[in-house]
């Protein structure tokens, strides 16, 4: 099998969504011809989305895919390059640096902009992992449709958890949030809106031990769950789990490469996408775990383009 030529950019956009297309969208309106390549997931988490309300520029409700597909064509339309593979290891040590595909396609670059993403964090339980995507789910807004008039349990005490209980009510006829803790994380605000709402229950520091369902076909018919004071299982009728528990940066790849935080996060300088290797940037929730909006990944998106443009004048 012949080797496939390198292929080298001035600028490799390293994942899509909002930071990576907009990151393109400047760096191609500064002739610096970026490669983006789009990933496992291409446009990201907004594709699992639905409903975006508050992005701003719309003042109708807009469709998650749609926004991203719409960034990707304007990325396009300005001269990026767009690929679709997923990069499986970069080395970031030597220059130019470099980034291998899938496929084993050599990706070569003066300046790379990480864009990756975060995933949904899950349990990690076998049960949960049995039933993922037949009555499991990490989106409400993918999945909550198909739970019309049913009962759903979603597991986390944070603004996401708290959101996801509130939207899934609009399909549900009742929704069970599962807490570990007594109180709640989320705003205040939200907190209260979800205490005013009469569908929703709220089970106190319990956990869940096991997804219970049946095998042929394969659905979910309730959990076991354990309360952590007194060690006491019980078991609950559901339909459908939701778990919004968090999301892990997407960042294994850059694991002794690149500086980051306990969790995972990409480390950038202050008001900066720089990371600790000159001309690498990271924008969106790759680095952001406080924001996590499509909004503010575009912004550092930007950031990044007008960073590595910069970057590459210098040298």
């Amino acid at each position: 099998m012949s080797e496939k030529p390198t292929k080298h950019t001035k600028v490799l956009i390293i994942g899509s969504g909002p930071a990576g297309y907009t990151a393109a969208v400047y760096a191609a309106r500064a002739m610096l011809k970026p490669m983006l390549v789009a990933g496992m997931q291409p446009g990201g988490q907004l594709t699992i989305t639905t409903d975006v309300e508050n992005y701003p520029g719309f003042a109708d409700v807009i469709q998650g895919p749609w926004l991203m597909e719409q960034m990707r064509e304007q990325a396009k339309a300005v001269g990026t390059d767009l690929v679709e593979d997923h990069i499986q290891s970069v080395n970031l040590k030597s220059k130019p640096f470099e980034a291998i595909g899938d496929g084993g396609q050599k990706y070569t670059a003066d300046s790379i902009i990480i864009s990756t993403g975060a995933q949904a964090r899950w349990l990690n339980i076998d049960s949960e992992q049995k039933f993922k995507g037949f009555g499991v789910s990490a989106c409400a807004t993918c999945d909550g449709f198909f739970f019309k008039d049913k009962t759903v349990a979603v597991v986390g005490g944070g603004n996401a958890a708290v959101e996801e209980a509130m939207f899934l009510t609009k399909f549900a006829s009742k929704v069970q949030l599962i807490h570990r803790r007594d109180e709640l994380r989320a705003e205040k605000l939200l907190q209260k809106k979800l205490m005013e709402n009469k569908k929703i229950e709220i089970i106190w520091d319990s956990v869940v031990e096991e997804v219970i369902g049946d095998d042929e076909p394969k659905n979910v018919k309730g959990l076991k769950i354990k309360n952590v004071k007194t060690d006491e299982i019980s078991n609950l009728k559901i339909d459908g789990l939701f778990i919004a528990i968090g999301h892990d940066p997407a960042t294994s790849l850059f694991k002794d490469q690149l500086e980051m935080d306990s969790t995972g996060y990409l480390i950038t300088k202050s008001d900066s996408t720089e990371t600790n290797i000159p001309g690498v940037y990271a924008a969106g929730d790759v680095k952001d775990k406080i924001y996590r909006q499509a909004v503010t990944a575009a912004g550092m998106g930007c950031m990044a383009a007008l960073e590595a443009e910069k970057y590459l004048a210098a040298n």
